[in-house]
């Protein structure tokens, strides 16, 4: 979500506003031929499970996460040729999984994982280059350094965690798949729209990563990210923002957007129009609070949404029709999340939508 506050920032920061102090290695572009690559994973997994276990332990921890790629990579291919093939309802069982944990949080934030996740959703996907074809979520290279360490993806260690331990469950599925579903489960069972999502992302190796600056900033200005969306896009994403909140010790601000958020809402727009927005008398970096509590945040990037003509028309229907939000998030973020991916990848021509944990009881 960082990606879509910081493109439009410096039109933001030329607002006049009043003062206040708060109250307190692969990309298969075409069918790649099972056979041989089969037998190639199938003579790496050989070499790997025989003697290169204690590489991969005793090595740099890069070096070993290619390593486990490309173990995982034959045990998949394993898979493969004696006819394992995941369905949906084996995807299904992740989404579950993936569900389940949101709640598992404990003191972390304000009680849910939801938030966090579908920052790495957006993050891992957010990388992706128009001009070269390069990034998004194919190979989830954000397990490697130095792109872990990037400051847009400060704090993401806590949702890598967290996938890693429904990987170890699900050993099966990709990095990219994982990531990327864990973001569509946590905006479903957040009370939000169906996101369609389809599996068939590969994993990638170091030297797949992204160099800094893919996820959109300050310095490469609205157009960056207007060459991948159009600014209805632009806008509905930034609606993403009435999840989580901000840490002084990751992007520098501080706070959450809306008074509910762990709850996907059109609330988020709804405060842009509603409430007096005036910036924040602090040490930290430029943004704003509303007047009347001094509790809620939005940063330069946001209140640019009612300041661009071009941006404010699609603010404002937002605010005023939850529906039309929903649609038009869910198709903007399904299209965000399959960035990167050759579409001969995909293991379906068309997306699933995958049930909530409440749904299956029904």
């Amino acid at each position: 979500m960082q990606a879509i506050r910081s493109p439009l920032r410096r039109v933001a920061l030329q607002a006049r506003l009043p003062v206040v102090r708060p109250r307190v290695a692969r990309p298969f572009s075409t069918a790649p031929e099972a056979k041989s690559n089969t037998t190639l994973y199938l003579g790496i997994a050989a070499a790997v499970l025989a003697g290169g276990g204690y590489w991969a332990y005793t090595s740099s921890s890069d070096t070993a996460r290619e390593v486990g790629t490309v173990a995982k990579s034959a045990t998949q291919a394993a898979k493969a040729a004696t006819n394992f093939v995941p369905s949906k309802a084996d995807y299904q069982k992740v989404y579950n999984r993936i569900a389940e944990t949101l709640d598992e949080a404990g003191e972390y934030d304000d009680g849910s994982y939801g938030p966090v996740l579908v920052r790495l959703a957006w993050h891992s996907s957010g990388t992706y280059d128009k001009e070269t074809g390069t990034g998004g979520s194919n190979y989830a290279t954000m397990r490697f350094e130095p792109e872990a360490l990037h400051g847009a993806n400060n704090g993401l260690n806590v949702a890598r965690g967290i996938m890693e331990k429904i990987k170890q469950e699900f050993p099966w599925i990709s990095y990219g798949d994982l990531w990327t579903l864990g973001g569509v489960a946590a905006i479903q069972e957040m009370q939000g729209p169906k996101i369609p999502w389809r599996p068939g992302r590969i994993d990638g190796f170091a030297k797949d990563a992204t160099p800094d600056g893919r996820l959109p900033d300050a310095t490469q200005g609205q157009d960056h990210l207007r060459k991948v969306f159009n600014d209805q896009e632009i806008v509905a994403l930034s609606g993403a923002h009435a999840l989580g909140r901000c840490h002084t010790d990751r992007s520098g601000f501080e706070g959450p957007w809306t008074f509910s958020p762990t709850t996907f809402t059109h609330d988020y727009f709804k405060l842009l129009f509603d409430e007096k927005w005036v910036w924040r008398k602090w040490s930290g970096p430029k943004q704003l609070a509303d007047k009347k509590t001094g509790t809620l945040m939005m940063l330069p990037t946001d209140y640019v949404l009612i300041q661009d003509k071009s941006f404010k028309k699609y603010a404002k229907a937002y605010a005023d029709n939850q529906d039309l939000f929903f649609k038009d998030f869910s198709a903007a973020f399904a299209r965000l999340l399959e960035l990167g991916v050759p579409t001969a990848q995909f293991v379906s021509s068309e997306p699933w939508e995958l049930k909530t944990l409440d749904e299956q009881k029904k």
